[in-house]
């Protein structure tokens, strides 16, 4: 477990409404009023997101206690309706033993060798892109990054593209994310689950469509896979389980390899698999995790890359010396160590999840002072990354600042954009390799210029461009 060296002072923050608290400033420009809380009060901040009492923290050490503990010292925050129509029960939002044997089954699915096996669909799918693309031609970075990364995560999690599908289920996704971002912005959040409203109804009618294919694919799957030898009904006794897999032969998906078959596949200690719903809803977070984290985080690594003509010269060089001209594989990640380091700048910029929760149990403590029970305590990877103690120039874009040898030690935990501790995201390492592969794919054969207007960033679900990015390709030869 984390220790924390440096004591909590409480502070209180801006006064509030009665039952409202601080939502009206909140949900006029969150990531304005975030920094506010840093930058007037202090590292420990007392608010309140509607009735609820809240802490926010902003240093280091206080944020890497608090990740450390959300397993057993916090709950989740139930962050509204929209958000569970969504993930539903899936291991991001589970709890006590239920998360630990949820955990146990998705981890695997996404370990770095697993990642590994996954790296040659991001690069052909960064390829087939590009082959479309034209010297001169003006394209929406945000649309374009979403086409790609869509097709990587229906290939990597379902084996298949889902053809003329695919388009409605990127507009399905995109639906859910605008609706779910409005209610963490507002009381929407409080909202209990029978009040509709028009944006309610949007998102039913897309979760939905998601629910109709990522249930059609399951049953496609289990009804063409080989037999496997050995039990799978695992607690659910002679005959057939929620999934219609037979309780002395397989239907698991056994000869594929892509993420859904993983997790059909999967066995608890006691040999149970995921049930039905279970399997729909971590599949359906792997998708939106997969699909619009890395595609918002490649979205801006553009913008700043057409920012900055020197950073993008570095990345020009690495990739003609490293690559000489041929596709990226999985073995250049670690040789292409400025085209990391331009991707983790671009993460402490622009950090797609911006805001973490957890909600203290009795004896939860921080810097060895109490935290009172049901209090939200909150940290914000926008702000803690924009920290001018932790990074000098901090709204400068600098991918020098991560080389090993720079001057400037950066705390442990100032940088989390997967968050920390056990329930850090078990994507990272995909998305990570994923961002370096697509943009080495790209950058070795365009370049991408965009105006020189400064485009602000809007909180939603994720941190998204304010307006939309429109770039000019210019060929590499």
């Amino acid at each position: 477990m984390t220790t924390c060296s440096v004591p909590l002072n409480l502070v209180p923050g801006p006064r509030g409404l009665p039952v409202l608290g601080n939502v009206p400033e909140f949900g006029k420009d969150p990531l304005a009023f975030l920094t506010r809380l840093r930058d007037e009060f202090g590292d420990a901040v007392r608010w309140s997101l509607g009735p609820r009492p809240g802490l926010f923290l902003s240093h280091p050490e206080h944020i890497g206690e608090m990740l450390a503990a959300r397993d057993h010292a916090y709950d989740i925050l139930d962050i509204g309706w929209a958000f569970k129509q969504v993930v539903g029960r899936s291991v991001i939002m589970s709890r006590g033993d239920d998360w630990r044997r949820k955990r146990s089954l998705v981890q695997p699915v996404v370990r770095p060798r697993q990642v590994r096996t996954y790296a040659a669909t991001m690069v052909d799918c960064a390829g087939s892109a590009a082959d479309g693309w034209r010297d001169g031609e003006r394209i929406d970075v945000r649309r374009e990054m979403a086409l790609i990364t869509q097709r990587i995560v229906l290939r990597c999690l379902f084996g298949n593209d889902l053809g003329d599908r695919t388009r409605a289920l990127a507009e399905a996704m995109r639906v859910a994310e605008e609706v779910i971002g409005g209610e963490v912005r507002s009381m929407g959040l409080f909202l209990p689950g029978w009040v509709t409203t028009p944006a309610r109804r949007r998102l039913r009618a897309a979760v939905a469509m998601i629910d109709a294919e990522v249930h059609r694919l399951i049953r496609a799957r289990l009804r063409d896979a080989p037999e496997a030898g050995g039990p799978t009904g695992g607690g659910h006794g002679e005959g057939r389980d929620d999934l219609g897999r037979d309780g002395a032969g397989g239907g698991d998906g056994a000869g594929r390899d892509d993420l859904l078959s993983r997790l059909l596949a999967a066995r608890d200690e006691e040999g149970r698999p995921l049930s039905s719903r279970e399997v729909r809803d971590e599949a359906v977070t792997l998708w939106a995790a997969g699909h619009e984290t890395t595609s918002t985080a490649l979205t801006w690594t553009w913008y700043l890359l057409s920012g900055s003509p020197s950073a993008r010269e570095r990345l020009d060089d690495e990739l003609d010396r490293v690559l000489a001209g041929r596709p990226p594989t999985v073995e250049d990640v670690d040789r292409l160590t400025w085209t990391r380091r331009i991707v983790k700048e671009s993460l402490r910029l622009y950090p797609p999840a911006w805001l973490l929760a957890g909600v203290a149990r009795d004896g939860a403590t921080l810097g060895g002072t109490p935290v009172p029970p049901r209090t939200i305590v909150w940290c914000s990877p926008w702000t803690t990354h924009r920290d001018p103690r932790w990074f000098p120039g901090p709204t400068e874009f600098r991918p020098e600042r991560w080389d090993d040898a720079a001057p400037e030690a950066v705390p442990d935990h100032a940088w989390f954009p997967f968050g920390g501790g056990q329930r850090t995201c078990l994507g990272a390492r995909f998305a990570q390799v994923e961002a370096v592969l697509v943009l080495a794919a790209l950058a070795q054969r365009f370049r991408l210029d965009l105006p020189g207007e400064e485009v602000t960033a809007r909180a939603a679900l994720l941190v998204q461009p304010s307006a939309p990015l429109l770039a000019t390709l210019r060929a590499r030869s």
